[in-house]
């Protein structure tokens, strides 16, 4: 799968885009009588769609390749990887780096991702039976549970939560109770769909094992800015005794099963949000049409993240590519010297859009539920939420983030 090229650099010095979603929504409509117009007409109108098509194209974000690492790179403690960390993570970064050429990845991103329609297919009785209401959807099935930013339920996508690492986090009832969103235990449909559990565990460890690498020299990066071990642990050490991790399997419908029309923003298939975790794994998403594998029908489909001098860009990187972004959490270990950025999908709007669906799977590496995050004030995200000591648990504070973001009753 070829996909766009761009340049990180061409982001400071060429765009200048800001336009909101009313400038990009598509006139359409306009070839209604197109069979009988008289061949003079049908020339200006072709000639009116494509000076339409061109100025869409100048409207749109510029595409940008995201920073990429050889895993072979990656894998040797002692490499001097600053200049890479810096320059995708670090202040005037995406927030985003990709892994090139991890052993084994291919493979099983692919076995995973095919699976996503099937789970999202199946009965609803068996769906269901797959729901944890009780972690507030955070385990199992979860389809229209999460609210968009205009505050109305999420029916456009379905998810299918899971921990890769840990089947049953903690046998404390009493922490069961206090963080079920992460110490309730694995939900696996083992009756309809038993291999579901091994594809997602695979991948899930696997990408969980090269976060760690990667999180090992984001802390070498950070510490060279003279933050010392960061106020408290390393990125390395956070992520590596967590009983916190978080797999989503996640299905986007096609959109002729959504009531959204607003298929031209591009927050249109997941709106615009900051991982508040660690680190976030994420694969390339996977294209089906009528249960066929196809490339992604529509170029400005795919994933946009808002620059810190509030730019937005899509982000592209290679199927075969692994990417992380850098949550919320580790922006305020590292004193914002690893920086988080807002990110959305915007889905197909083409005419050949009709039918196809969307699967990826995204891993949320993030701190222990007990982990106390202190929240100094130069860094702004959710002060409403934070108390005037400034520190919370992990637990608390994703506590109320999702009292934000989900419903709290069935």
């Amino acid at each position: 799968m070829v996909l766009e090229v761009g340049t990180a650099v061409g982001i400071r010095t060429t765009s200048t885009w800001a336009a909101g979603p009313a400038a990009r929504r598509r006139s359409r409509g306009q070839v209604v009588s197109f069979a009988l117009a008289p061949a003079s007409s049908r020339r200006v109108r072709h000639r009116c769609r494509a000076m339409q098509q061109h100025e869409e194209e100048q409207e749109r974000p510029p595409t940008v390749r995201a920073v990429t690492i050889p895993f072979a790179d990656l894998r040797v403690p002692d490499r001097d990887l600053g200049d890479k960390i810096e320059e995708g993570l670090g202040p005037h970064g995406l927030g985003i780096v990709t892994i090139a050429d991890v052993p084994e990845f291919p493979e099983l991103r692919k076995r995973l991702l095919r699976l996503a329609p099937r789970i999202a297919n199946l009965p609803e009785e068996v769906k269901k039976q797959l729901e944890d209401p009780d972690s507030r959807y955070n385990f199992g099935w979860s389809h229209g549970k999460e609210k968009l930013e205009s505050g109305k339920l999420d029916t456009f996508k379905g998810s299918f939560y899971a921990n890769p690492v840990l089947d049953v986090p903690t046998t404390d009832d009493v922490l069961v109770s206090r963080y079920p969103s992460y110490c309730r235990p694995n939900i696996w449909p083992n009756d309809n769909l038993p291999e579901l559990e091994i594809a997602f565990k695979d991948l899930g460890k696997l990408m969980m094992e090269v976060g760690l690498m990667l999180a090992h020299h984001c802390d070498r990066y950070v510490m060279r800015q003279g933050v010392g071990s960061y106020d408290g642990d390393s990125l390395e050490q956070t992520i590596a005794r967590s009983r916190c991790h978080k797999g989503r399997l996640l299905y986007y419908f096609p959109r002729q099963f959504s009531k959204q029309t607003d298929f031209d923003s591009v927050s249109s298939w997941c709106g615009w949000h900051t991982d508040h975790g660690s680190l976030t794994g994420l694969t390339c998403g996977l294209f089906t049409k009528n249960s066929m594998e196809v490339p992604c029908p529509d170029s400005a489909a795919g994933l946009y993240i808002r620059t810190r001098d509030n730019q937005v860009v899509k982000v592209v990187f290679d199927e075969d590519q692994l990417a992380y972004q850098i949550g919320e959490t580790t922006e305020i270990l590292s004193r914002g010297y690893l920086c988080a950025t807002p990110h959305c999908v915007q889905a197909p709007s083409s005419e050949n859009a009709s039918n196809v669906d969307r699967s990826t799977f995204a891993l949320f590496m993030q701190p222990d539920w007990n982990e106390k995050l202190k929240f100094p004030s130069e860094i702004p995200y959710h002060q409403e939420l934070i108390p005037p000591n400034g520190t919370l648990t992990f637990g608390e504070y994703s506590e109320r983030l999702v009292d934000k973001y989900y419903q709290t009753t069935t």
